[in-house]
């Protein structure tokens, strides 16, 4: 007699998640959201730190063609994603402040006129990191935890898998097969949320320090051009 075999029709992600347990779905929406927020994060920070670069290297070719620094100044306002820009605006603006009012005269006043500049750039340049820098650090969190909360979800699910087995004294991959997957579905969303934001924490992490050791050489060349400019007055 001729036997029939019926194909066991294997349930697509889709359903596997919607039948997943409370906890699981949970543990799935937060890494989804975590995800989600980093990406939205890479982009924008990869516009952002782009524009910061670009319009910093064309600030200095600028800068350093021009022969009046109040030249330079009325020109900073087609590079407002520059940092480089901002930096300079405030030491200007403390420079040019210092010069009306004669503080420099002496040698005293040129160290005092000096430390207010360096004041000023320093301050610029942490105003202007930070900004860069907002919501990075949550790619590193991300990284840190997504792993483990993806872990939890993976032994939430071996839990029930290992329920049902002592409740209907069976271990076939009826029984235990869904929640077998939604745990190991867990893990691999874990990684996949983890992974990128490593990789982009990393990868803005270097660049915003190259941007950050430019800042700097900038504001060191600035200085001796102040310290010049009251040894000329």
């Amino acid at each position: 007699m001729p036997t029939h075999t019926t194909a066991i029709e294997a349930p697509s992600i889709t359903r596997l998640l919607l039948e997943a347990d409370l906890v699981v779905q949970l543990v799935l929406f937060i890494l989804l959201g975590m995800s989600i927020w980093c990406w939205v994060i890479i982009l924008a920070k990869q516009a952002a730190i782009g524009k910061a670069t670009q319009q910093s290297a064309a600030f200095l070719e600028l800068f350093w063609s021009s022969r009046q620094l109040a030249q330079v100044f009325e020109r900073t306002s087609e590079y407002p994603d520059s940092p480089l820009a901002e930096v300079f605006k405030a030491g200007y603006i403390e420079l040019n402040k210092l010069s009306t009012t004669g503080a420099g005269s002496g040698m005293a006043g040129d160290l005092g006129a000096t430390e207010n500049v360096a004041r000023s750039l320093r301050r610029a340049t942490r105003v202007e990191l930070t900004e860069l820098e907002r919501r990075i650090p949550f790619l590193a969190t991300t990284g840190s935890t997504a792993p483990f909360i993806g872990l939890f979800g993976t032994v939430w699910g071996i839990l029930r898998a290992f329920q049902k087995i002592g409740i209907t004294g069976q271990a076939s991959m009826q029984t235990v097969g869904p929640d077998i997957a939604h745990a190991l579905i867990a893990t691999a969303i874990g990684l996949a949320a983890a992974i990128p934001a490593v990789m982009a924490y990393n990868y803005f992490s270097n660049r915003l320090r190259v941007l950050s050791g430019e800042i700097d050489n900038f504001s060191n060349d600035f200085l001796n051009i102040v310290k010049r400019h009251f040894r000329a007055g």
